[in-house]
């Protein structure tokens, strides 16, 4: 690592280990594409990495603040120094300007979103008022997005699973019964809803009234719906590591569907 002193070293770009570099804590995003990383990586072989990644000190090592995309890519090209700007930056800031970098690349899904939104307030003390100053939203907008955590993570799996967008998910806090939300979610991506054709949809369940959109009414009549419902809610449980299984069985004049879910000690 290239050093002058812990004072000269502050806002200027240096050689770091990669090796010594840490991730954020609070680091929102959860998940990185493979594919892009390695794209990223053979672009850096060529061009070498362009903007340096922001650090602060920490003890004897370096947590990182902004450019984990960049650090994991220099790391997959073999890299054993990264050019880095270390900065003076408390706990609460870095939090802060981890989630910001992720908002502004746009990347996050919006439970991430309301993950990181989330825990800056419980862990830092930061308040929906100086959160939506700092990321340039109203404070109503902050609180909306913190609604979406009502939903558990199977519920939020099958919003993503079936590619709802924020409003629509939003729409769907209407309910409170889990099979209604299940079906709805089914129906809203089987249907291909708008936004507003799924508060329309929404307000109708709520208020038991018959649904009019250019699609179809409130009675469902391909029974695949439920049964795709049922697959999506086994496999979002297979993926979450409960071994939960789904048999049909037709027999005469109905089907019989048994579900098996292990009780999880």
């Amino acid at each position: 690592m290239a050093s002058n002193g812990k004072l000269k070293e502050i806002n200027r770009v240096v050689l770091i280990d990669t090796e010594l570099i840490v991730p954020n804590p609070a680091q929102p995003r959860s998940t990185f594409s493979q594919k892009d990383l390695e794209s990223l990586a053979d672009s850096i072989k060529v061009n070498g990495l362009l903007q340096p990644i922001t650090v602060r000190r920490v003890d004897s090592h370096f947590e990182l603040i902004s450019g984990e995309r960049r650090l994991r890519a220099c790391k997959i090209a073999n890299m054993r120094t990264i050019p880095s700007i270390i900065v003076d930056m408390t706990d609460k800031d870095s939090a802060v300007i981890a989630l910001i970098e992720n908002l502004q690349r746009t990347d996050l899904n919006y439970f991430e979103e309301a993950i990181a939104l989330k825990n800056l307030i419980v862990e830092w003390g930061v308040s929906q008022t100086e959160l939506g100053e700092r990321l340039g939203k109203a404070q109503s907008t902050i609180a909306n997005k913190l609604r979406l955590l009502r939903f558990d993570e199977l519920t939020q799996n099958l919003i993503l699973g079936n590619q709802l967008t924020e409003r629509q998910a939003r729409a769907l806090l209407k309910l409170t019964d889990d099979s209604k939300i299940f079906n709805a979610i089914e129906y809203i991506s089987a249907h291909k809803l708008s936004s507003l054709q799924t508060e329309k949809y929404v307000d109708a369940l709520v208020n038991a009234k018959p649904i009019h959109t250019q699609h179809s009414k409130l009675v469902v009549k391909d029974i695949r719906l439920f049964f795709n419902t049922i697959n999506n809610a086994i496999k979002v449980m297979n993926q979450s590591g409960i071994p939960a299984s789904a048999q049909k069985i037709e027999s005469g004049d109905f089907i019989e569907y048994v579900v098996k879910i292990p009780l999880v000690n």
